[in-house]
């Protein structure tokens, strides 16, 4: 059976990986929307 465990060490840390992915990207989401607040006034 370790190839099962293997396989699901594998799944878990694709699925973790994925998951950091997702909160960086809504980070720089985050950055950008404050950046874009930011320039506004700026623009106008």
């Amino acid at each position: 059976m370790p190839n099962a465990r293997r396989t699901r060490a594998i799944a878990i840390a694709k699925a973790d990986d994925r998951a950091k992915l997702f909160r960086f990207s809504m980070l720089m989401i985050a950055a950008g929307t404050t950046a874009a607040l930011l320039a506004v006034p700026v623009l106008f």
